[in-house]
Parts: C-alpha cells; sequence; structure tokens
C-alpha cells in the first residue's frame, strides 16, 4: 500500500516488521518496488525468497516488462520452465509475448503459441490480442492475420491490434479496410483503434481520409481527440510537406504538445529544409526534454550540415552544462531461441573474439 502512494522505505520497513511472510507479502513488496522503478530491489526480494508460486513469477515478469527490461522477463520465464514447479499463467504468457515482441525474439514467441493450442488455457481472446501483437511486432503479419482470422471472440483490443500490426508493416489499405469491416460487424472502435486506422493513413499520406476518420470519431463515437491522435495528424502532416498546417494544429491543440510531437515536427521541418521552422521546433523540445541526447544531436547535425559551426558549439556546451550524457545505443538479435543484446563498441560478450572474426571475413567479402 505504501509503496502505491511512493513511500518505498516506508513499505520495505513494513515488510521487515512483518512477523510471518508469506507469499502474498513477498509478491506485494515485488509489485509495490517495480511499480517504483526499483527493478534491482525486486530482483533481490524475489531472490530472497524461499516459496515462489505463479503469481509472484507473474509478478516479476510483468514487472521487467513494464520497465522496459524485456531480456531479463524472457530469461526468468526460460527459467521458470526449466525449474518445472511451477507452471506460467495467463498473466505471465502475456507479459512474455509483450517481451518478445519488444525485442524480436521470434522463436520464444513461436513456442509459446505451439504450446497454447493444445493447453488448458484454450484460446481467449487476450492471448490470441497478445499474439497478434507480438507477430507483428516481429514483422510477421501474416502470421498474425492467422491467429486473428482463427478466433472465434473478437474484442475491441483485437482489431484494435490486427489494424496497427496492418498500418505498421506496410499494409495501409488493409488496416482501413480491416476498420471499415469492424464499423460495420464489429465492437464499437475507441480511441486505440483510432490512433491505429490514422497510423495506416500516416504511412500512406492519406491527409483527406484521416481527417475524415478524426471529424467521424468525434462526431459519430464522440470519442475527444487525444494528444495520441493529435501527435499522428502533426505527423502526417509534416511527411506530406504541410509543415504550416501542422504548425497550426499545434498551435490550436486544446493540450500542451509532448517531446514525440515537436520531434515529429522538427524531423519534418529537417526532410523540407524548413530551417527557421526546425529551430524554433527545436528550442521547444530542448525546453521540454532537456535531458534527452538526441534531441541535441538532430539539433547539431542540422547546424552542421548548414555550415553553422557557431550553433554546433553552443549546444554541445549546453550539453556539458546540462551534464546531458548520449545514451549508447542497443542492438537485439535472437540465436536459438536465445536474445542477445548489443552495446555500441562492446567488448563483454562472451563470444566477442569469434564475432570479430566473423566481421572481418564479412568485411574482406563484400569488399
Amino acid at each position: 500500500m505504501y509503496c502505491s502512494f511512493k513511500e518505498v522505505e516506508l513499505g520495505k520497513k513494513v515488510f521487515d516488521e512483518c512477523v510471518f511472510k508469506n507469499v502474498v507479502c513477498w509478491t506485494s513488496l515485488i509489485s509495490g518496488l517495480f511499480g517504483n522503478g526499483c527493478v534491482e530491489d525486486a530482483r533481490k526480494v524475489f531472490g530472497g525468497m524461499c516459496e515462489r508460486n505463479d503469481v509472484s513469477y507473474s509478478a516479476m515478469v510483468s514487472g521487467f516488462v513494464r520497465n522496459g527490461c524485456y531480456n531479463e522477463a524472457i530469461e526468468l520465464f526460460r527459467e521458470m520452465g526449466m525449474d518445472g514447479r511451477v507452471k506460467a499463467n495467463r498473466a505471465v504468457l502475456m507479459s512474455v509475448l509483450s517481451a518478445c515482441g519488444a525485442v524480436g525474439a521470434f522463436d520464444v514467441g513461436r513456442r509459446i503459441h505451439s504450446e497454447l493450442v493444445g493447453d488448458s488455457f484454450g484460446f481467449d481472446v487476450e492471448l490470441g490480442t497478445a499474439l497478434i501483437d507480438f507477430y507483428a511486432k516481429c514483422g510477421c503479419i501474416e502470421l498474425a492475420e492467422d491467429v486473428f482470422s482463427r478466433m472465434d471472440c473478437k474484442d475491441v483490443a483485437t482489431w484494435s491490434a490486427m489494424i496497427l500490426g496492418l498500418a505498421t508493416n506496410g499494409k495501409n489499405e488493409m488496416a482501413i479496410e480491416l476498420f471499415e469491416e469492424m464499423e460495420q460487424k464489429g465492437p464499437v472502435p475507441n480511441d486505440i483503434t483510432f490512433v491505429a486506422v490514422l497510423v495506416a493513413c500516416n504511412h500512406k499520406t492519406l491527409v483527406k481520409e484521416a481527417w475524415r476518420l478524426l471529424g467521424r470519431m468525434s462526431k459519430v463515437y464522440g470519442i475527444r481527440p487525444s494528444i495520441e491522435h493529435y501527435g499522428c495528424m502533426v505527423d502526417l502532416l509534416t511527411r506530406s510537406g504541410q509543415l504550416k498546417g501542422a504548425e497550426i494544429l499545434i498551435r490550436l491543440m486544446p493540450m500542451e504538445p509532448d517531446g514525440a510531437i515537436w520531434g515529429s515536427f522538427l524531423q519534418g521541418c529537417l526532410t523540407h529544409g524548413e530551417i527557421d521552422l526546425a529551430e524554433s521546433a527545436g528550442k521547444h523540445l530542448l525546453e521540454l526534454e532537456p535531458q534527452h541526447s538526441g534531441r541535441y544531436v538532430l539539433l547539431a547535425n542540422m547546424y552542421a550540415n548548414m555550415g553553422s559551426w557557431e550553433g554546433v558549439i553552443n549546444l554541445r556546451n549546453m550539453m556539458k552544462k546540462r551534464k546531458v550524457d548520449t545514451a549508447p545505443g542497443w542492438s537485439f538479435i535472437e540465436v536459438d531461441g536465445i536474445v542477445h543484446k548489443f552495446l555500441v563498441s562492446d567488448q563483454c560478450h562472451p563470444q566477442v573474439k569469434d564475432l570479430h572474426e566473423i566481421l572481418q571475413v564479412l568485411n574482406k567479402f563484400m569488399n
């Protein structure tokens, strides 16, 4: 309870004072720690548990996923299977599928699907939706479509996941057609559904269709546009070169635009060579996200391309003054069901020597 109010230390103290600590107590503390971003503390508590059940594993796996520790979630799921004493429940499977989609761990997610086909859980709506989302994020849209077509019951989340999956995999017209089918014989679309179909319009730069859908969302379904809907429209307008229209929309939004919207607008301005607008967007971005290193890099590149080295130096000095660290990039690759994570200039992988030798061979082959 205390952890839910951000009183982590008080929550730990109450836990320590408990004379009899059962699985529920331990699991509650783990959930509270994850809820406050205390990943390492949650890991230590879990390691100290004498008894674990499916709920405690679920708290750990879902906690890892919520905090972006996708590899850790998959590894714990693998350990859970090797242990054999505790069987994964639905919550664990859904969290692991989400993690697999985030890092492209296709083999692990595919194995879960295979086990679900003949499992006692059955193929329910939530698990089916999680599978659609997983396959779409892995780029296997045909498999996502197959799951969708085989589901007897589909809720609004299922339809929305399929529409978004089609849109993000380049099947924008099919996404819009599926939305129209949903309006005719599916559940009533919600705000997430409209985000998905606006993404489809975005990728095809269907500006008129997007405005029509946005109006329909408000008038027919009574859904007030959120910042996500405005973000889709700004991105669409900038992609299509309508930068002034995008700027006006940003100014007229009923809420403050976030970093994602200004970032999208900035990128569009740079793409279309509108430097003055880009500088204005950049200033807003640095005010909103003063610790986001990527924003500084983008603006520095803009100034460098213009030959404005004074602008580059000013940005670098600003980064030093604000103590902004440049975040290194990560790459993920799945080999034989194991997800490997690589950092830029990483030398820590146990097979780094072998990897470098293979890269040298490939380099010679390409040259």
